[in-house]
């Protein structure tokens, strides 16, 4: 597997794989791939994606998603382990994330569960947050 910045010509592709794997699509757009990354597979496919969303010293980590023909290979943590790489460069201090499956993963990979009134504002501000996720997502953080 390969890992890469997504570019402008992935943004339908990573669209299609948020479908599949009923993630939030409506707000991803071309400016925000400046801050995605996406997994390709020896033929060149791509079969992950995960994003930032910046806000400040913080970030929502955004847009986890894999093929199924892609898991069990511990992409989605590869995936993860980039995006925080990319955050700490970045001097990003704070990961936030919402989750209706992936909270137990996520737990594994060192986020903790927050209170949703203890979100920072900015967090709160999103389109995720604020619109697309349910309210009984999980919400969580981790400090790099």
């Amino acid at each position: 597997m390969k890992i890469r910045a997504a570019q402008s010509e992935d943004l339908e592709v990573i669209k299609a794989l948020l479908a599949e794997n009923e993630l939030p699509v409506a707000d991803v757009n071309a400016a925000m791939l400046a801050d995605f990354l996406v997994a390709e597979d020896e033929g060149g496919r791509i079969v992950g994606s995960v994003g930032l969303e910046r806000l400040g010293v913080d970030a929502l980590l955004r847009s986890l998603a894999v093929a199924r023909t892609a898991r069990h290979a511990r992409l989605g943590t590869m995936l993860v382990a980039h995006a925080e790489s990319m955050a700490r460069a970045s001097d990003i201090s704070d990961l936030w994330l919402l989750t209706t499956t992936a909270a137990g993963f996520f737990r594994r990979m060192g986020y903790v569960d927050v209170d949703r009134s203890k979100v920072a504002a900015e967090v709160k501000s999103t389109t995720q947050f604020a619109q697309l996720c349910p309210a009984t997502a999980a919400c969580m953080r981790k400090t790099l």
